[in-house]
């Protein structure tokens, strides 16, 4: 038995044998919830990894037991009490990126980045406010020069720390340094097995090859590797194929995300969401192979959308948002603090109770 959280009204112990959270104290039932679901996870699906000390249940939590995810259950019990905070903060840190994706956020050519004090001072605020999942992300951070300062400004007792690359820069020599940094787990993007889909979808011919020697090169260092894709309507079909390749190329875990359509025909229906959602049980409950973690469940049947009820995004020129697809800015960090930012969203009314729909895809089907 592994106490994992001690305080005056909430105990919460992690049992090995068992392989289960146990709450006790004033405030178990608060956070009896999440514990359920994630001791459900645990008895039903297979972990992305099992290590000398802790389970990674899914690369988008932290480690059981660990201080990250102490902090992710004290969250869980402000959120059940009313007062949600920021645990999942993501920050574009570069415009800078070898791509030329149609479906990217950031501007190339846009006037502003934030800096290495800029991105500090968020971390700073971000942890005392409970975050305890930091992600870097857009362009490609591989590019940033400081990037393994930004990682190791992270408390690694505090929170676990996510990048995305399109897998064009890495090396074996920075996978080593992104290890020793504490980086906890590096997504790289691939879109399909088949290699000129994804180099169209990226815009750059060889991106592929790429992105899978980057897969080879950070598995070999000792990260922790999961290769993420999007879907979008009539490509639900080539999940298992998508899987397969994960296999073949040893990550911990395939994730799977709803894609942000352009047009209301590239919406998943409700049938897909199924489809998606029956591999998803399906796979986990299989021995052997990669996890696989889809958005449809995560946050659709598990936690809901956790757009400005758990998570806080900012953008590469200082502006919050809720998340990354919907564009109202609710202040800049150059000019407001994380806090009075927070506040600001929450107050805005319009992140409030469960909501298991992306509210992005509503707003494009409402203007269609």
């Amino acid at each position: 038995m592994t106490q994992l959280l001690k305080t005056a009204a909430l105990t919460v112990d992690f049992n090995g044998e068992r392989q289960a959270l146990e709450a006790r104290g004033a405030l178990a039932l608060m956070v009896q919830p999440i514990l359920m679901s994630i001791n459900q996870r645990l008895t039903e699906e297979k972990p992305a990894l099992i290590r000398e000390k802790d389970i990674v249940a899914t690369t988008w939590l932290p480690p059981i037991p660990s201080g990250p995810f102490k902090r992710l259950l004290l969250n869980e019990a402000k959120i059940a009490m009313g007062r949600p905070v920021p645990q999942t903060i993501s920050i574009e840190v570069t415009r800078s990126c070898g791509c030329n994706c149609d479906h990217c956020l950031v501007k190339k050519d846009g006037e502003r980045e934030l800096s290495k004090e800029d991105i500090f001072r968020v971390i700073d605020q971000a942890l005392e406010m409970g975050a305890c999942i930091v992600t870097f992300t857009e362009g490609d951070p591989l590019l940033r020069d400081d990037i393994l300062e930004l990682i190791r400004h992270v408390d690694q007792e505090k929170a676990v720390v996510n990048l995305f690359t399109p897998g064009l820069e890495l090396t074996m020599l920075k996978a080593e340094q992104l290890r020793d940094a504490g980086l906890y787990n590096l997504l790289i993007g691939i879109y399909s097995a088949d290699q000129e889909y994804h180099d169209q979808v990226r815009g750059l011919p060889g991106a592929h090859a790429k992105a899978v020697e980057a897969i080879k090169v950070a598995l070999q260092a000792g990260l922790m590797v999961t290769m993420a894709a999007h879907v979008k309507s009539d490509q639900v079909e080539r999940i298992p194929e998508l899987y397969k390749f994960a296999t073949d190329l040893g990550v911990q875990e395939l994730s799977i995300w709803e894609g942000m359509p352009q047009s209301t025909e590239e919406q998943l229906t409700q049938i897909e969401r199924e489809k998606i959602l029956t591999l998803y049980r399906k796979i986990n409950s299989t021995p052997g192979g990669p996890r696989i973690f889809a958005s449809t469940y995560f946050e659709g049947q598990m936690l809901g959308c956790m757009a400005g009820r758990r998570w806080l995004h900012i953008g590469v020129d200082g502006n919050a948002h809720a998340c990354p697809y919907l564009h109202e800015s609710f202040g800049n960090i150059m000019e407001s603090s994380l806090r009075e930012i927070w506040n600001s969203v929450r107050g805005s009314g319009k992140f409030n109770g469960f909501v298991c729909t992306c509210p992005a895809q509503e707003i494009l089907g409402s203007s269609q």
